[in-house]
């Protein structure tokens, strides 16, 4: 046995790697991704949204599915805190995004009868929107719907946008009629 085949062993008795690093913004952008993905979980399994596997559900993906290496591949870890905040906020508050969700539908298109994952995205945004006043409005429509172009090629990242844009208007009226300080394109060129 060659010390290559010893040193492989080694790392495969070890379990699979936590990566890390990852600047603030990264961190933040895994931890709404990963929450869209647990309340995917959440809603396909059938959880009871104010029930204790909701929080089944969150240590599983701290445990198994933040920050690890997946088919060698490394990904950036997941603000933990921001991520439990908001698949807790938007499960326990289900009722309350979903209506506000619902409000920027068309009619013809209920919550209901969106698909999961889609639902997941909508739902992850609002609650943000209801419950993260020290972030812009546009900052979180522009993350979510970058979380819906991990998704999806088609029309669903418009129609996160249009429906995350409405909800913002009728959230924060106010912070959405002044510029987006994360901008720089107010700023004269110097």
């Amino acid at each position: 046995m060659s010390n290559d085949d010893s040193g492989a062993r080694a790392k495969s008795k070890r379990g699979p790697r936590k990566s890390g690093g990852g600047s603030a913004k990264a961190r933040r952008k895994a931890a709404r991704l990963a929450a869209v993905q647990a309340l995917y979980q959440i809603d396909l399994n059938g959880v009871d949204p104010a029930g204790k596997g909701v929080e089944t559900v969150l240590g599983e993906f701290v445990k198994h599915r933040l920050g690890e290496d997946v088919d060698g591949v490394a990904f950036v870890a997941a603000e933990p805190q921001l991520f439990s905040d908001i698949v807790r906020g938007a499960s326990y508050r289900r009722e309350d995004v979903d209506r506000i969700v619902s409000a920027a539908l068309d009619s013809r298109f209920p919550l209901e009868r969106l698909e999961m994952l889609l639902r997941a995205i909508l739902r992850a945004g609002a609650y943000e929107l209801l419950a993260h006043a020290d972030l812009h409005p546009r900052i979180l429509i522009s993350e979510y719907v970058d979380v819906a172009h991990a998704f999806f090629a088609g029309r669903e990242p418009g129609m996160v946008n249009g429906v995350l844009d409405h909800v913002a208007r009728v959230l924060r009226p106010d912070e959405l009629a002044r510029p987006d300080p994360s901008r720089d394109d107010d700023k004269p060129a110097g």
